[in-house]
């Protein structure tokens, strides 16, 4: 069913919480006629369009999606990594990502799937069942699944409700169907079933506050901790970009860094 775009604009302004009146005031227009596109009773100009996603922070997919619904053509393209318009940058990522050896480096599109990754992740990704390697490899998927990641992690509590809360807010800023339905079959796992509850009583047994969430994983007779960081671009103008998150895993205490260094040599 197609939709009009003043009801898409209606639905971003009601998934941000905010008034017709103080979206209208914010971008500059009257009310009156930001009512009037909202129930179909006016087209909204491509700028228009522009300054209401802009002040509903969408996503560059789905400012294109309102573009073509309002009869307008799309502004922003979304190249494969493979085209020759991404080879420098693709290139810029994967150089971040093997100079992170030997700690694990990965980039991810928007549902976390990985794009690319340098040998140390991929070593680690082998150590799973062929069908959690995708394609596309996942890595919600391959953390939370039974027998991905979640079978090695000693902090599993606290490591899934992270990535239970981190795609609990892409579904939350993207709106996107294919994250809704991600969300719906993790929350089906064993591992994650309950996990709140679960969560809520380890935070309230550790006494000693942290600074970070590390994922603590168990390798044969050792326990690797990593903290990890997220990266974006800063002013994207491709979805395939916009959508891109690179992470990277450090080591989170002394005796993780030796092991991985004796690993290495």
């Amino acid at each position: 069913m197609t939709v009009d775009v003043g009801t898409m604009l209606r639905q971003w302004r009601s998934h941000r919480s905010i008034s017709q009146l103080d979206l209208a005031y914010d971008v500059g227009v009257s009310p009156r006629h930001l009512s009037f596109v909202e129930t179909g009773k006016s087209t909204p100009s491509p700028t228009l369009i522009e300054a209401l996603s802009t002040r509903l922070d969408i996503p560059l997919r789905e400012r294109n999606a309102l573009l073509l619904a309002a009869g307008h053509a799309p502004r922003y393209s979304e190249e494969s990594l493979d085209a020759g318009a991404m080879e420098r940058i693709r290139a810029s990522v994967q150089r971040i990502l093997d100079a992170h050896n030997p700690y694990p480096g990965l980039a991810l599109d928007r549902a976390w799937n990985v794009v690319l990754a340098n040998d140390s992740a991929a070593g680690l990704a082998a150590m799973l069942p062929e069908d959690l390697r995708g394609p596309p490899f996942n890595l919600f998927r391959a953390s939370l699944h039974p027998e991905g990641f979640a079978r090695m992690t000693v902090n599993l509590d606290v490591w899934a409700g992270y990535l239970v809360d981190m795609l609990r807010r892409l579904v939350r800023v993207t709106g996107d169907p294919r994250l809704v339905e991600l969300e719906r079959e993790v929350r089906s796992y064993a591992t994650v079933v309950d996990l709140d509850r679960r969560t809520a009583r380890v935070s309230r047994s550790t006494s000693e506050p942290t600074l970070l969430v590390p994922f603590e994983l168990q390798l044969g007779d050792q326990v690797l901790a990593f903290f990890t960081t997220l990266t974006t671009f800063g002013t994207p103008r491709d979805i395939t970009l916009e959508e891109m998150t690179i992470e990277l895993f450090y080591p989170a205490d002394e005796t993780t860094e030796r092991a991985v260094a004796m690993m290495q040599g």
